[in-house]
């Protein structure tokens, strides 16, 4: 007997993807719901090679799902992932609402697929920042051979990383300027279009915005508390991917080829890395692929046992879709769920 998974928000960019990749991976699903809001009753998604009908999250009864997958936002995340959750359907979810609970594991499982048993108490796992997802992924094999002391990382967000209307944003845009139209500023705190926004989420009493603050705490959350980091997230006119320019300080030595070795055999990490022309990954390659890509391996001589180094990965992927459904998968494989007997 499979399990039955529910989607909630399948109608954005994200839950469209975990539809996608339940699909790709044969997910041991025997039924796939598709969830949203009232105003998406009734349109169609796709799911493998069949379509299915949005249903709606408000009176769908959860008590025969066993994995709910949350892309919906936060503010839905809060009223419905307990409910949810209180029906015994564990509950995967990609907002941040509840990543820095004490009582919700924070997964990426190619880091700490471990903490995933720890689901018990609230019956909710959470999904790291796409931005941090990447990042650790990158990190974790790294700090496991030289042990991390510092990181200072400068993100390349793309604008899918706000959803459909930051894509439906820089498209606009663009268009606008071949055109001689008018230019609209909407979803962004200013241009998008052929322009960097050093701006992502709201700012904090430090200067900092609450998108780097993010990265420092679920790194420490998701790595190692003692580890430090500094961000500075940035938008960029780029549609999928994000990109990070990374700096690290060991603890122990560890030369440039030593981590290209590391890496390539590291879960879920792939090295690019040849010092020529297009010798390395850029976003544009990294869409729609599962791998997080690292480049530019380089040693930093300005620092005791430093590297730098360049990461992408589709963020819409490993970034939140992809992981969320290899956190079901962890479940399944460790025989922490079983399917409910479902009415006949």
């Amino acid at each position: 007997m499979g399990f039955k998974v529910a989607v909630v928000g399948a109608t954005g960019n994200v839950g469209r993807e975990m539809l996608e990749i339940l699909a790709d991976r044969a997910f041991p699903a025997d039924e796939v719901v598709a969830l949203a809001s009232r105003r998406s009753i009734g349109q169609e998604v796709s799911f493998g090679d069949r379509t299915l009908k949005v249903k709606d999250l408000e009176t769908y009864d959860f008590s025969d799902v066993d994995i709910c997958l949350m892309s919906a936002g936060g503010a839905v995340s809060k009223e419905w992932s307990p409910k949810i959750g209180a029906k015994a359907a564990v509950v995967i979810d990609n907002s941040s609402t509840w990543r820095m609970d004490p009582d919700v594991p924070l997964v990426v499982p190619e880091v700490n697929a471990d903490a995933v048993a720890g689901f018990t108490k609230k019956n909710i796992i959470a999904n790291p920042n796409c931005s941090t997802a990447q990042l650790v992924v990158a990190l974790k094999p790294l700090h496991d051979h030289a042990v991390i002391k510092r990181v200072v990382v400068a993100t390349y967000q793309s604008v899918s990383g706000a959803g459909k209307d930051g894509m439906d944003e820089l498209f606009n845009q663009t268009r606008s300027i071949f055109t001689a139209g008018e230019l609209k500023t909407t979803k962004f705190t200013k241009r998008i279009a052929f322009n960097l926004i050093p701006h992502i989420d709201v700012f904090m009493e430090d200067g900092y915005t609450k998108e780097e603050w993010k990265m420092v705490a679920e790194t420490k959350k998701i790595l190692d508390p003692k580890i430090k980091l500094t961000a500075t997230a940035v938008r960029v006119p780029v549609f999928i991917s994000h990109s990070e320019a990374v700096n690290i300080e060991f603890e122990k030595p560890i030369t440039a080829d030593e981590a290209r070795e590391i890496l390539r055999s590291a879960p879920g990490c792939v090295v690019i890395d040849k010092h020529e022309d297009g010798g390395y990954i850029t976003p544009h390659e990294a869409a729609g692929e599962d791998a997080t890509y690292i480049s530019r391996i380089r040693e930093d001589g300005t620092v005791e046992n430093g590297l730098a180094m360049w990461v992408v990965a589709d963020n819409l992927r490993k970034g939140a879709a992809l992981n969320a459904v290899q956190i079901a998968e962890a479940l399944v494989n460790r025989k922490l769920i079983k399917p409910k007997a479902k009415a006949a």
